[in-house]
């Protein structure tokens, strides 16, 4: 008899965890590197058409205050892991190594029964900790014929890099998913980070585009002392061959620098010719307009050929996500999965004048944030809360129903997404970019936003300061910081600026620490 009640009590713990098993979502992560929101026709389509993007809001919920901590590749993705800031996590910049010490979500999450998969972009790291499988980029990698490193060793495949990450997914949910298990599968994509090569079908498409110009392209960055000396503007910074692909020898006989291509080279024959056929004739027709343009005229020709080649490649990744999309939905596993779709930080798309990203200002602190998770989000809503990467990790968390360590400083998003609004009590959120001096010259600065106004402190070589009110200058032109009207707001969002830093334990010691990291 005894041995009867241990057989079925094993049997009722077998079926219960089953059941848990059943009710844990499945997590899928898909980010974008430097995808400006203003590229996502779910929140403005005066650029581009990214309906298969758009249905994760149709079907969930779009955040329109989203905002990134630190708006440069790696640093973002290490917020995003670890649920910390920059200055805990200790990944401040590009250059920096990643303490491998930190505790991430995807670790937390494997160890709680979750499988786990990793596909495209890391940008650090050979080995991310916390995953049954991965197939990564070295660094940056390459839109065309990439290397992967894996846990077998590194590998290259043919073909374009968009194409091969989503192939790389679906080729492990077909084949490795364990079904009897939840799984977080992090989709990472390249596109669209500089230098912008698209996918063939795509390049033939988007070059023959004409995109409206932004109402702040001529920026004069008046009362902005940072603004003013940063190397980002697309006439004097973007370069001719690197970015805008204009061959070599044609800027020899023009006697123009343009910086060196290198993705050209990784073309096998085929893809190479298919290419000459579309770049040959802008190449023609830039060498004959070329000698009789102004400064006006040649800022417009490199905007244009900018926002050709990037939204280029962003059309593959909206294709792409609507194939994963549509598998999940053909393999039954759309009910149970969330999916949330983000990009490292925003872009600008010639706001002021730049490309890039760096500054606390809107277009690269804002970051796009669509979420889907079906019988828990009410589709088509909209969110205006201050949210950060800061808060994916223990977001997941809490989906999974693990509980997050104490030392993580975001905070759950699943009271926005589940209704509960009146448990969310964040009114600011905090900002700090190190990467100064380095490429772009964007000075070192901290920061934060509430919904109605914008406090920046640059330092290191400068001692600036900048407010914006957000509701009257949206496009944060006018630095109201010195008038006398908004000296009480001053005073006020000063005050809790120190409160904040406190709050997040950054300080003036730790700015003095890693400015003397760099010295040494």
């Amino acid at each position: 008899m005894k041995y009867v009640v241990v057989v079925l009590g094993l049997l009722i713990a077998s079926c219960s965890q089953k059941q848990v098993e059943k009710t844990r979502p499945n997590i899928i992560f898909m980010m974008s590197d430097d995808h400006a929101y203003q590229a996502i026709s779910a929140y403005s389509d005066k650029l581009i058409q990214t309906p298969n993007i758009d249905r994760i809001a149709k079907e969930g919920m779009l955040f329109t205050n989203a905002s990134v901590t630190n708006s440069i590749c790696a640093p973002s993705r290490a917020v995003i892991l670890t649920g910390k800031h920059s200055h805990l996590n200790g990944k401040i910049d590009n250059l920096s190594k990643f303490d491998t010490t930190n505790v991430t979500f995807p670790q937390l999450l494997q160890k709680a029964g979750y499988q786990t998969a990793m596909f495209g972009k890391l940008h650090f790291g050979n080995n991310p900790k916390g995953f049954d499988e991965f197939k990564i980029l070295p660094g940056q990698g390459s839109y065309y014929n990439p290397k992967f490193i894996t846990q077998k060793g590194d590998t290259i495949i043919n073909g374009y890099v968009t194409d091969i990450t989503t192939d790389l997914a679906l080729d492990w949910l077909e084949h490795r998913r364990v079904p009897e298990k939840p799984f977080l599968l992090m989709y990472l994509h390249k596109a669209p980070h500089r230098a912008w090569y698209p996918d063939e079908k795509h390049y033939k498409e988007f070059t023959k585009k004409t995109f409206p110009l932004p109402a702040t392209l001529f920026d004069d960055y008046e009362g902005r002392v940072a603004a003013k000396t940063a190397e980002m503007n697309i006439l004097n910074h973007m370069l001719l061959s690197y970015d805008n692909k204009i061959e070599e020898d044609v800027l020899k006989r023009l006697k123009v620098k343009g910086g060196a291509r290198s993705e050209v080279n990784r073309m096998t024959p085929e893809q190479r010719s298919s290419w000459d056929s579309v770049y040959g004739a802008i190449n023609e027709d830039f060498e004959k307009r070329y000698p009789t343009m102004d400064d006006k005229q040649l800022m417009e020709w490199k905007y244009q050929r900018y926002l050709q080649d990037y939204l280029g490649t962003i059309a593959s990744v909206d294709e792409n996500v609507g194939r994963l999309m549509t598998y999940l939905d053909d393999h039954k596993l759309s009910d149970n999965t969330v999916i949330i779709y983000t990009s490292d930080q925003g872009f600008y798309l010639g706001e002021h004048g730049w490309f890039d990203k760096r500054f606390m200002y809107d277009e690269s602190f804002k970051t796009p944030l669509l979420i889907k998770w079906p019988h828990k989000i009410t589709p088509g809503t909209s969110e205006d809360e201050m949210v950060q990467n800061l808060d994916f990790a223990q977001t997941f968390l809490e989906m999974a129903g693990v509980t997050a360590p104490k030392d993580m400083q975001g905070k759950s998003l699943v009271p926005l997404l589940t209704g509960k609004k009146e448990q969310w009590d964040r009114d600011a959120v905090y900002y700090h970019y190190y990467e100064y001096p380095s490429e772009h010259a964007v000075k070192r600065h901290y920061g934060i936003a509430t919904k109605e106004y914008k406090i920046i402190h640059f330092y290191h070589d400068v001692n600036e300061w900048e407010l914006y009110d957000r509701n009257k200058d949206p496009q944060e032109l006018n630095n109201v910081f010195n008038d006398p009207k908004y000296a009480p707001i001053v005073i006020k969002m000063k005050q809790k600026l120190k409160e904040v830093r406190e709050k997040y334990k950054d300080s003036e010691a730790l700015d003095n620490h890693y400015i003397q990291l760099y010295k040494d």
